[in-house]
């Protein structure tokens, strides 16, 4: 069996430290090529002296030259890089038969897209990358012979739950609809009176799942699931009248698919990420994860009830401008990375998240998906006017 390399883009992230995890536990396949981080030097450092990869990526050139300092008094000969070319150098690594895409947020697209035209099995945990150029980013896949494996809890058990033959289209499948399961959040049940005193410690306080800031945030504001209807739809080529948001706080069905006959086909698991991630990286096989099975005695019961749009906003927009098509996914996407990281500095009240983000799509006209500089385009130009708005007080 032919051991196979492993670029982790965001390595140092709770899906990173995960997937090097399933590296640890098997040795015999899978070795580490690349490590990319953007300013955790301590944890690429140790990881590096760990797995010795041929490359590590930062974000700049002060903390390479940490990270290359720190590297050669341990007698390390990993080569040091900085940059978002870097990056692309990382993903496009010609010993690196496989991908993890786990940079959070736009950052992660031209790495990821560059990882596609390099024709690598890319195990896509970054859900911007479809949410702001899925369709660019799928004819890559298509085009250079790429693999993609999702990384998500939820797309990865749709994959399971699929037919292997569901490329030729899910009606032609007998899928009826696509149950994209969520937990809902820490803020399922508050009243809606009391989110207006939602401070950043609570939005991150997830129920079930250990997760970076930021997709804590976008968890308790069902942005989150909103950018994985999206990304849903490029992955499985389903219509979003097909795709169904089911809130389920146990966090145990991961996602199902139904089918005409009256079947639901579900992927069930105890919530920890090594489990999708060892599926990706093994599959058509599977290896162990580490992770404990699950005991459904222990769980003694599974709860599902309707989103309310009144409460999450922010999926009703992701639905709307998943209709709207074009540049709007990315309008949407950039509004919300800026409204997040001003909610977590204090800027921004929680649910100013929702109104910043509405305000920007209705400001700015979507234009067609037509390259990767439209895209980045309309990212800047949201991102803009997302900053002008909290500087002007808008939203306070």
């Amino acid at each position: 069996m032919k051991v196979q390399g492993i670029t982790v883009l965001g390595s140092t992230g709770s899906i990173g430290q995960s997937t090097l995890d399933v590296v640890r536990r098997h040795p015999d396949r899978y070795r580490v090529v690349a490590l990319t981080a953007y300013s955790q030097v301590d944890r690429l450092v140790a990881d590096c002296l760990e797995f010795l990869p041929l490359l590590a990526v930062v974000g700049d050139e002060a903390s390479a030259a940490k990270v290359l300092a720190r590297l050669r008094d341990s007698g390390a000969r990993t080569e040091v890089l900085w940059g978002e070319q870097a990056l692309v150098q990382a993903a496009t690594h010609p010993d690196a038969d496989m991908v993890m895409a786990a940079i959070v947020g736009a950052a992660g697209l031209a790495p990821t897209l560059a990882a596609a035209h390099s024709g690598k099995r890319v195990l896509l945990a970054n859900k911007e990358v479809l949410v702001m150029a899925g369709e660019l980013f799928m004819h890559a896949v298509r085009e250079h012979g790429a693999s993609l494996l999702p990384v998500d809890s939820e797309h990865n058990a749709i994959f399971q739950s699929l037919p292997s033959d569901f490329a030729r289209g899910l009606t032609q499948c007998g899928v009826q609809k696509i149950l994209l399961t969520a937990s809902g959040g820490p803020f399922r049940n508050t009243p809606l009176a009391d989110l207006a005193n939602v401070t950043p410690e609570q939005a991150c306080a997830h129920p079930n799942w250990v997760m970076g800031r930021k997709i804590s945030v976008d968890s308790a504001t069902m942005m989150n699931k909103g950018l994985e209807v999206i990304e849903a739809r490029w992955l499985f080529d389903a219509p979003p009248e097909m795709i169904q948001v089911v809130v389920h706080p146990q966090s145990v069905i991961h996602s199902a698919v139904q089918y005409v006959d009256g079947s639901v086909l579900a992927q069930m698991g105890n919530p920890d990420m090594r489990t999708p991630i060892a599926y990706a990286m093994a599959w058509p096989e599977r290896v162990a994860a580490g992770v404990e099975p699950l005991d459904l005695f222990k769980i003694a019961r599974l709860d599902f009830m309707a989103p309310d749009f009144e409460r999450f906003r922010c999926l009703r927009l992701a639905y709307d401008v998943l209709y709207e098509g074009g540049t709007a996914p990315a309008i949407l996407n950039a509004a919300n990375e800026v409204a997040v990281a001003a909610f977590l500095d204090g800027s921004l009240p929680f649910l100013g998240i929702a109104r910043l983000v509405e305000a920007v799509l209705h400001a700015l006209p979507a234009g067609p998906e037509g390259s990767l500089e439209d895209v980045l385009a309309a990212d800047s130009k949201a991102r803009q006017l997302a900053h002008k708005l909290i500087r002007d007080h808008h939203f306070a």
